[in-house]
């Protein structure tokens, strides 16, 4: 199977549908969280805020495992490695469901999250071996495909089975999604897509290290944490712009979020088509888009049509930069595993600086719609660092993986399966 000529998905490598599996449960696990709180609050007889750490919890370990488990399975086959990650997920939810008290539940959240940046990171490399190389970002966006419709369903599905039958039963469901991402990956990832060719693999951390002495890498790291930055401290705060600006009931929330996220998966999807045809352009596209729908809907916030439209446009060029980002920042390290996880740590990174300005501003009285200019003027200094990137940048080195990629014999036939 493979991912047709012209952009069009003819017929999609099972891997990449295992990936996606995968990706689509660790995206359940991040954002269902967030309308279990109340419930497990009172379950667990802590306060909000201290529930609240179930979420930063989450996002600190995200950034921190992504380095540390690459760093520390670089000698491991790529297969064998998401297998285990997967794992780590399940044991993770696993722990949450059952958990009799907070700190159970908090170290649940931990050890599930951190797998979530290394299977991102090393899923990304194994994604595009799977695919000839000018598929490359397509391939990357089917995986995160996942991720982006667990933004959508996310939430909604979470309160559903919650609220039916309690927040434990929600992280059993999910549980249950990883058991089988682990078996779709271990069945359905061939085993040459996570081989590295023995000539160019790396013998150790200090190998991939050495790649971050390139400007290029450190300055896509930087954009995607600016530009995660920027929607994120707005999105931080979009359900209070929605009903104390815009004037919608706190009911209409959930749908609205549902139209954010459908944004999400259409500007994922597109992202990778655009990038694959040219890659720095789609970036740069990407990020002006976002700073002037920021920007735009600042201005609109308290129109109820434009507030759909703009938050809709504001997933679209949100998540369009994710896979070009990703393939753009392991094609300038040369392929080093621990770029990729990076640049999930990057995002993780932008997140939380991001929600914490957005915080700020709405602390000091600037208003509900004060979180939307402030998220357009951090993607805008990370669309000026792009444009610096992409003035700057020499033809990447020919790392391991593109050396792979294009002395693959799978690759030569893909479009025969």
């Amino acid at each position: 199977m493979n991912i047709g000529q012209g952009g069009d998905v003819r017929r999609m490598p099972a891997g990449l549908v295992a990936l996606g599996l995968g990706g689509f449960g660790i995206g359940l696990t991040e954002f269902v969280i967030a309308g279990l709180l109340p419930q497990v609050s009172r379950d667990l007889g802590v306060s909000t805020a201290a529930a609240g750490w179930l979420i930063s919890g989450y996002a600190l370990s995200v950034a921190i495992g992504a380095i540390l488990l690459t760093a520390a399975t670089t000698r491991i086959h790529r297969k064998a490695v998401l297998v285990g990650l997967v794992a780590l997920f399940v044991l993770g939810n696993l722990l949450s469901a059952v958990a009799p008290t907070y700190g159970v539940a908090l170290l649940g959240r931990v050890v599930a999250a951190l797998c979530h940046g290394s299977f991102f990171g090393i899923g990304s490399l194994v994604a595009r071996r799977m695919v000839p190389p000018e598929r490359a970002s397509r391939a990357v966006a089917v995986m995160f495909a996942g991720l982006t419709v667990a933004n959508v369903l996310g939430v909604p599905f979470g309160a559903l089975v919650g609220e039916r039958y309690g927040w434990r039963a929600t992280f059993w469901a999910i549980t249950g999604i990883g058991v089988l991402a682990v078996a779709a990956i271990a069945v359905c990832v061939p085993a040459w897509a996570g081989a590295v060719d023995e000539a160019h693999r790396p013998a150790g951390l200090r190998p991939q290290l050495r790649a971050f002495r390139s400007w290029q890498v450190w300055l896509t790291l930087a954009a995607t944490a600016l530009g995660y930055g920027g929607m994120f401290g707005a999105f931080s705060y979009i359900a209070y712009t929605f009903t104390e600006v815009t004037g919608f009931s706190s009911t209409d929330v959930a749908w609205l979020l549902v139209v954010y996220g459908s944004g999400l998966v259409i500007g994922n999807i597109a992202g990778g088509r655009a990038a694959d045809r040219d890659r720095d352009r789609t970036l740069i596209a990407s990020l002006a888009g976002l700073a002037v729908t920021l920007v735009a809907f600042g201005l609109l916030a308290d129109g109820r049509v434009a507030s759909v439209v703009l938050v809709f446009l504001m997933g679209v060029f949100g998540f369009a930069s994710v896979p070009g980002m990703i393939t753009r920042v392991t094609d300038a390290a040369g392929g080093a595993p621990l770029a990729a996880s990076a640049n999930v740590s990057a995002s993780n990174v932008g997140n939380a600086l991001g929600a914490w300005l957005g915080g700020l501003v709405i602390s000091a009285g600037l208003g509900y719609t004060a979180p939307l200019y402030v998220g357009a003027t951090v993607v805008a200094v990370g669309l000026a660092v792009m444009v610096v990137t992409t003035r700057t940048a020499s033809p990447p080195p020919t790392g391991l993986d593109q050396a792979a990629d294009h002395a693959c014999p799978e690759h030569q036939h893909s479009t025969s399966r």
